[in-house]
């Protein structure tokens, strides 16, 4: 009983809030150079203390003005970079984002000739390797890691499944098991990556916890 329960719990909140950060600034995931850049730029984005939805804009504001590549977004002028985040609303750390976004770019550039891939192969199958080095990466701390390897896992396999303290702590406000075995084994169908966005959408946020309590309840 008690399995069935959490079981449905887990889909009523992947129906309603299953959707991959990456998938709401638009971004398709795929393992190629741009849309892994894409992502490690949103990771940076996510990871300040600003809200979610300001990031996600800030995102998609920063590929609307074409710095949707590390060459492109290290060619860039500061101020246009600058310019583009306040266009998202992520005025509070617009500057020194703007700075972090350049240094990054000009990193991924030059360590890894612009493709996170070979980021990829220089950990070898090691995470927590791959953890330390996407870290390396200016603006990019802990959580910012943890971020991207949660979004990645779904186009990097060796990564998954992922879900971290964030995403367990999510699990944990449902009242679902916080072993990562256990969850992705109740969700079924549902991709780690989904898993662990729709856990981290419960995490910061009680009423979709609750939500997803009631709708299993009824």
């Amino acid at each position: 009983m008690t399995r069935d329960r959490d079981a449905r719990i887990l889909r009523e909140l992947v129906e309603a809030h299953g959707e991959t950060f990456a998938e709401e600034a638009g971004i398709t995931v795929s393992d190629t150079p741009q849309p892994l850049y894409r992502l490690l730029v949103l990771a940076v984005l996510l990871s300040a203390r600003i809200r979610g939805s300001v990031a996600v804009a800030t995102a998609r504001a920063l590929s609307t003005a074409g710095l949707r590549d590390p060459r492109r977004m290290a060619a860039s002028a500061w101020q246009d970079r600058v310019d583009a985040l306040g266009r998202g609303g992520y005025r509070r750390y617009d500057e020194r984002t703007a700075t972090q976004l350049g240094d990054g770019a000009r990193l991924v550039t030059e360590r890894w000739g612009g493709d996170l891939r070979r980021l990829r192969r220089e950990a070898d199958g090691d995470i927590p390797r791959l953890r330390e080095l996407l870290q390396e990466v200016p603006g990019l701390g802990p959580a910012g890691a943890d971020i991207f390897l949660r979004e990645v896992q779904h186009v990097w396999p060796e990564v998954a499944p992922y879900l971290d303290a964030k995403a367990l702590s999510g699990a944990e406000r449902l009242g679902l098991p916080t072993d990562p075995d256990r969850l992705v084994a109740l969700a079924g169908d549902t991709g780690p990556a989904v898993l662990a966005a729709a856990l981290v959408r419960a995490a910061v946020d009680r009423k979709v916890a609750e939500e997803a309590r009631a709708q299993a309840a009824a």
